[in-house]
This record gives structure tokens, C-alpha cells and sequence, in this order.
């Protein structure tokens, strides 16, 4: 079987487990307060261009998205997030386990407008019975998006400069950060990420690690005991070295945008081959993820020798699917799929 179901079917990048078995035998103390971790924690800080930020390491997206927005909020508040958002969709309700509600809005390609973000904002303050209402207490986007779609710079300063506005955080979900970054046609570096946000986090599962997100405040706006909070939702690992390793390696030589470029490459060869195919398309994207329309009998077929990923029902007789590359996929294998396509 052929697996393009998602960007995390392989294990960690031969480097990571190099230097994890390179490290293994050296003694340091636990929970993040370890040498190794103090070194990926420059590395990042160097490549944001920012000293004063700060950095931590959770184990995944999930717990991570959970634990930064749960302690940035107040009780009272929700996050706003476009209706596709990841934390709108595939997590389970973990935001509202935490008790903050998500608050949809409304998306163009997966993506939130700036003037459709100030325009829930001013109508919610405008209605005389907001006091009744959960408030918006920070924005929540992907990037790049669960479309595989990207902010490009303009859109992203747009949406930093509202909720400066209205002076509420801006929270970017980094899952497929480097994919993003990486992107054919992205004006976007990890300076500008950093410089238009709040908080963001680093994605390491997607992008090279067995495991772990890096998580970076930016605006010497780390919350009150945040470690504590970490462990109180479950997220902080003893053996945190082993995320301070990791991080590491993916930041020495540019290992992380590397690898993140391997990957857009090999989606972009996978969809020009399959435009000359004549497949349709169910939006237009530069980064890791290809979202095609298959007839469902098509579909059956295929998936008896590919692993796909389903997306959406597109209508009674097609289905919509992804297929994503990462940086593991080998040119080899986007071949095979062409032909079996």
C-alpha cells in the first residue's frame, strides 16, 4: 500500500534519530531543564530574530492548542476560529472540555478575513446583549490552513493589526508551519510569523519528529505559572529532553525548511501530473496537501492499493480527498501513485 493520507505516517527524520541515540546515555535533569532544550530554545529564538521571546515544548497539537488557549482566556471568553479550523472540527470539542467555547466564523478558502473579523467584532459589541454572550477573547487561525491555503503577509499583518484593535491575542496553530513557509508562492518567513502574532508554535510531529510542538510567546506575554498548566492538562513530558533534541536538530542548518521544502516539491510534481490527467480540483494550493474530486466508484478503486484521506462528500455520486505529501515522501512513490491514477 501506498500511504498519502496525512503527513505523519513515518516515523522522525534519520537525523533526529541519530542524535537521539547519540544523546541517549548523557544525564540531565527532567521536565524541560535540561541542556539540550536550552540549545533548541536559542536556536529558535535566533531564527524568529527575536532573544526575548519564549519558548516551550508540549507534546502535540492537540494538547497544545488546549493548553495555550485555555490559559490565555478567562473564563468568560471564547476563541474565534474559522468554522474549518482544526480547533472548530478534528479536535474533539478539547477547547470546550477546558470550558472556552469556539466561536465559528465563516472562512474564504479556509482562511478568516480581516474585515470579516472586525466586522463580528464591532456587531458583537454592538449588540446591547453582549453581556449575555461569550466574548471574543482571542483569534484563533492555521497556518498554513486545513486547506492547505496560506496567509499571505498583507492578510496577516490585517489580522494582527484588528486584534490589536480590539487588543485580544492572535494565536497561530504552526502544525504545517514550515510547509507553509515553504510554500511556492509565500511571501511569508518565521520573522514575519513571529513579528504578526502573540503566540505561535512550531510543528514538529508533521515536520521531522517522532513527536512535539514548540510553542513561542512572543510579546513578553508568556501566562501566569504556565509549566503548571502544561502538566495540569497532561502536556508536560519528564523526559523533555527528548523534544529539546529534536527541536534541535531541526533548527541546526536549516534542517526544518529543508525538509518542509522536500515535501511542497513533491506535491507540486504530484499535482502537475495529475492536472495533466485531467483530475479535477477542489481548491488551489502551493503547500503539502492536494485536494482532488474523485468519482466514488474511482474512489474504491484507488483505495485498494493507496491509503487517501477523506475530506468531504462533494456530492451524491463524488467525494472529495487529500492527499499529502511530507518530508518523508520520495519522488518514487508520487510516481507509483501517478500510475496507478
Amino acid at each position: 500500500m501506498l500511504y498519502f493520507s496525512n503527513d505523519y505516517s513515518q516515523g522522525a527524520h534519520p537525523e533526529v534519530l541519530k542524535r537521539l541515540v547519540e544523546t541517549n546515555m548523557i544525564s540531565v535533569n527532567g521536565y524541560g531543564e535540561d541542556i539540550f532544550c536550552a540549545e533548541a530554545k536559542e536556536k529558535i529564538k535566533k531564527a524568529i530574530g527575536n532573544q526575548k521571546a519564549e519558548v516551550f515544548f508540549l507534546v502535540g497539537g492537540t494538547q497544545t492548542n488546549q493548553v495555550v488557549i485555555n490559559s490565555i482566556l478567562q473564563k468568560h471568553q471564547g476563541v474565534i476560529s474559522a468554522d474549518t479550523g482544526h480547533i472548530a472540527t478534528h479536535e474533539a470539542g478539547a477547547i470546550e472540555f477546558t470550558g472556552n467555547k469556539v466561536l465559528p466564523i465563516k472562512h474564504i478558502n479556509g482562511k478568516i478575513n480581516s474585515n470579516d473579523l472586525k466586522e463580528y467584532l464591532k456587531s458583537f459589541y454592538d449588540d446591547e446583549n453582549h453581556e449575555h454572550m461569550v466574548y471574543p477573547g482571542m483569534v484563533y487561525i492555521s497556518f498554513s490552513t486545513e486547506y492547505g491555503t496560506i496567509y499571505y503577509k498583507d492578510e496577516l499583518v490585517s489580522l494582527h493589526n484588528v486584534c490589536q484593535e480590539y487588543q485580544i491575542p492572535l494565536y497561530i496553530d504552526g502544525a504545517r508551519l514550515g510547509y507553509g513557509i515553504m510554500a511556492e508562492d509565500s511571501d511569508v518567513t518565521l520573522k514575519d510569523i513571529a513579528e504578526n502574532c502573540d503566540v505561535f508554535y512550531i510543528g514538529g510531529t508533521k515536520i521531522g519528529a517522532l513527536c512535539g510542538e514548540a510553542v513561542v510567546f512572543t510579546k513578553n506575554n508568556v501566562p501566569v505559572c504556565f509549566t503548571t498548566l502544561i502538566k495540569k492538562h497532561g502536556a508536560l513530558l519528564s523526559k523533555g529532553r527528548l523534544l529539546g533534541v529534536q527541536f534541535d536538530v531541526l533548527f541546526t542548518d536549516d534542517l526544518y525548511f529543508k525538509i518542509s521544502k522536500h515535501a511542497v516539491d513533491m506535491a507540486s510534481y504530484l499535482r502537475k501530473g495529475l492536472k495533466e490527467k485531467g483530475y479535477k480540483f477542489f481548491i488551489e494550493n502551493k503547500t503539502n496537501q492536494t485536494f482532488i474530486i474523485l468519482d466514488n466508484e474511482k474512489l474504491k478503486k484507488l483505495q485498494e492499493k493507496v491509503v487517501v484521506s477523506f475530506w468531504e462528500k462533494y456530492d451524491e455520486n463524488q467525494t472529495v480527498i487529500r492527499l499529502a505529501t511530507c518530508w518523508a515522501t520520495q519522488k518514487e512513490d508520487v510516481e507509483k501513485l501517478l500510475k496507478i491514477m
